[in-house]
């Protein structure tokens, strides 16, 4: 015996289903590549706490040590044209008349602060001022802050590499890649944590430093 033949309303009572279905699907599908694709907005999903800059390679300048520098150099002395390179750095720029006033004083507890937080993973890192003229209090750096590399900023010499550090540098560390890449920036008016999760990231998963 023949099956009866569907009518027109019956087809249509059974496309109901499958076009509800397409468009519960495709719909959502649709809206984000309008989003995406043909409006200005784009998702804002980031995982760091710094603010990205522009990625620069940092050349590599054998600069004074500031004064004979907490690194151990005596007076006149230069660091290798590699100081930037081979390992993370927390990099202060320091201001002032004294090369370093207060406000760059409270940044460097910031970077040793967060360079002490690394525990066993501080060898891989290090911390760099950049001085300006008249820096600096070496009784002050070598006892509070062991280990830091303090370099004369204050001449020529030292412009092709300021030139490259952004201009917002008041309370300010900038991180700098073992390759010498200047690649983010901290307030230190923020948290700190997020600076030590940052860097703690960048340092489990790089292979390089």
């Amino acid at each position: 015996m023949n099956a009866p033949l569907a009518t027109p309303a019956t087809s249509r009572n059974n496309r109901r289903p499958v076009l509800l279905l397409f468009i519960l699907f495709a719909a959502p599908l649709a809206g984000a590549f309008w989003l995406y694709y043909g409006s200005s907005w784009r998702p804002t999903l980031r995982t760091n706490h710094g603010e990205l800059v522009t990625p620069v390679t940092l050349p590599e300048l054998a600069l004074l040590l500031a004064g004979g520098g907490p690194s151990g150099g005596m007076g006149g002395a230069r660091a290798t044209a590699t100081v930037l390179r081979g390992k993370w750095t927390l990099l202060v720029i320091g201001h002032g008349e004294s090369g370093c006033d207060a406000a760059c004083r409270n940044t460097l507890v910031y970077a040793r602060q967060t360079w002490l937080s690394l525990a066993q993973l501080t060898p891989r890192a290090q911390r760099v001022l950049l001085a300006g003229p008249g820096c600096c209090d070496l009784d002050y750096l070598q006892h509070e802050h062991a280990g830091l590399i303090a370099l004369d900023a204050s001449g020529s010499e030292a412009a092709p590499l300021l030139r490259l550090v952004p201009a917002a540098r008041d309370g300010a560390i900038f991180i700098v890649d073992p390759l010498g890449n200047l690649m983010m920036r901290y307030d230190v008016h923020k948290d700190p944590k997020g600076l030590r999760e940052d860097l703690k990231k960048l340092l489990e998963l790089s292979h390089i430093g």
